[in-house]
């Protein structure tokens, strides 16, 4: 352990070599001038918070300076960001490749007229739906749909398994008067008791419907009317689980248990599960997994009762995992029948299986329907991601991260805990919340960025051109840290 760290240690910056792989001119390493979040910053937020509720917003950075893996900031400082726009960026900062897309003359008109794409779309969009989105969709699946964030496309996810239910009940019949009319006063039967049954610190997003599949944290809820939803308990797998694997069993069959039984007492008080949402990694509630084998299962309660099994793949998806997206690692054997996607994939949106297609218009609509310029950015992505073997490198860089963090737990045990994650989508546990947030606010003054999720955990988002050294440049920072607590 000891000769790894010191190994670790000596990458304390990038070498030309290292930087000039996937972005010429990236800084070689972090450069902090003043405390973090410096004096221009915080001014800078007292003046937004007349304005706007500010109270989320860290520090302001200098984006015409910020390049590949560094964030800049408005006081001068560059910091190494594990954060990436909390896992938006997939090619960090100013790729060369998406500027060029941009400035391009033929994606000019996707920039100045921005159509409605639910109503007029433009002549070459099914092109592009096909050389971008249908090109990475998970296999066997037929139909995508844009939206325009994350909330909304689960939001409009759970629609269509609403839409497919309530047109599976009525046999092919259209509609009856009394539905048309009723539901325009909230009212049975246009109006039925439909629920998404979720999971207990699951993160869907902050619309009525997506928010009332949401348990992670009070700040997201508070105040807010939602629906009342089943949610099921999530299983809380003991590490390393290589040493607890039937307990884990026995965790996951008492949660898939609890699923079915309270699909079965909504049932009898007349609310019927239309659908069954859940994260492959549960990001904002603190970066927890259950097993291949716990997701196979619960496709399988979906198949045998005829419910939509939807996987939120909005933080998991585009190669940070190590593979396109996350619930690729459970081996299924079908798709999901809904994929929701947003962040990396630059547009947000779902993937569908044809049969839960509406047939009528303006069941799945909004004005825009997304934003055709994401998709040449997407593009740009998607042709960089396969030139560069971008998935594989998020699997071979996951591997140092965890193997890093995973000696800096048997160096630090009081202080690090339950190293966990697939690919380089990592977390671990402080030791308490008081000290996660510590570890995030002493990285930050020694320019890495982080954030926490959970109650106490700290995650790793970088971006998929992270290199050996931008990981050693974490671990390294990481321990001084530790080191100094």
């Amino acid at each position: 352990m000891k000769r790894i760290l010191t190994h670790l240690k000596s990458q304390t910056r990038c070498s030309k070599r290292h930087t000039s792989s996937y972005v010429q001119g990236q800084p070689d390493g972090p450069t902090m001038k003043t405390a973090f979040p410096g004096p221009k910053s915080l001014a800078q937020k007292a003046a937004l918070q007349n304005m706007q509720a500010a109270g989320g917003v860290s520090f302001f950075a200098d984006y015409n300076k910020s390049l590949g893996n560094y964030v800049a900031d408005v006081d001068g400082n560059v910091l190494l960001d594990f954060l990436m726009q909390i896992s938006s960026l997939p090619l960090g900062y100013n790729h060369p490749r998406i500027s060029e897309a941009m400035r391009d003359p033929k994606n000019i008109s996707r920039l100045t007229t921005r159509p409605a794409l639910g109503f007029i779309p433009p002549a070459d969009w099914m092109d592009q739906l096909n050389s971008t989105l249908m090109s990475v969709a998970p296999a066997g699946v037929d139909g995508v749909q844009l939206m325009m964030c994350g909330s909304c496309g689960n939001e409009y996810a759970f629609k269509a398994a609403f839409i497919y239910h309530q047109a599976k009940k009525r046999g092919g019949a259209l509609p009856t008067a009394e539905e048309n009319e009723s539901c325009l006063w909230n009212k049975k039967p246009g109006s039925p008791d439909l629920a998404i049954l979720s999971f207990e610190n699951a993160f869907h997003g902050r619309t009525t419907g997506s928010l009332s599949t949401s348990h992670a944290k009070p700040v997201h809820k508070l105040d807010f009317p939602t629906l009342d939803w089943p949610h099921a308990p999530f299983p809380q797998l003991k590490y390393p689980l290589e040493k607890h694997v039937k307990e884990n069993r026995n965790e996951e069959q008492r949660c898939l248990n609890e699923v079915e039984r309270l699909i079965d007492e909504r049932a009898a008080i007349g609310q019927s599960v239309a659908g069954i949402v859940v994260e492959p990694i549960m990001a904002e509630g603190g970066d927890h997994a259950a097993t291949p084998e716990f997701y196979k299962q619960l496709q399988a309660i979906c198949k045998k009762r005829d419910i939509v099994f939807i996987v939120d793949e909005v933080q998991t998806g585009v190669a940070i995992t190590g593979k396109m997206w996350g619930h690729e690692h459970w081996g299924l054997e079908s798709p999901p029948d809904i994929t929701v996607f947003a962040k990396k994939m630059i547009t947000a949106g779902f993937f569908y299986k044809k049969h839960l297609i509406p047939e009528q218009g303006h069941r799945i609509f909004n004005t825009w329907m997304g934003d055709p310029h994401k998709l040449v950015i997407l593009e740009a992505v998607l042709e960089v991601t396969k030139e560069e073997k971008l998935i594989e490198n998020m699997a071979t860089q996951g591997v140092r991260l965890k193997e890093g963090l995973q000696k800096l737990q048997e160096k630090y045990s009081d202080q690090v805990s339950k190293v966990r994650g697939v690919g380089s989508f990592l977390a671990f546990d402080g030791s308490s919340p008081e000290a996660r947030d510590s570890i995030i606010r002493r990285m930050g003054d020694k320019g890495v960025l982080a954030l926490g999720c959970g109650s106490q955990s700290l995650r790793l988002r970088p971006a998929n051109i992270i290199e050996q050294c931008h990981a050693d440049i974490f671990i390294n920072t990481l321990d001084e840290v530790l080191k100094e607590t």
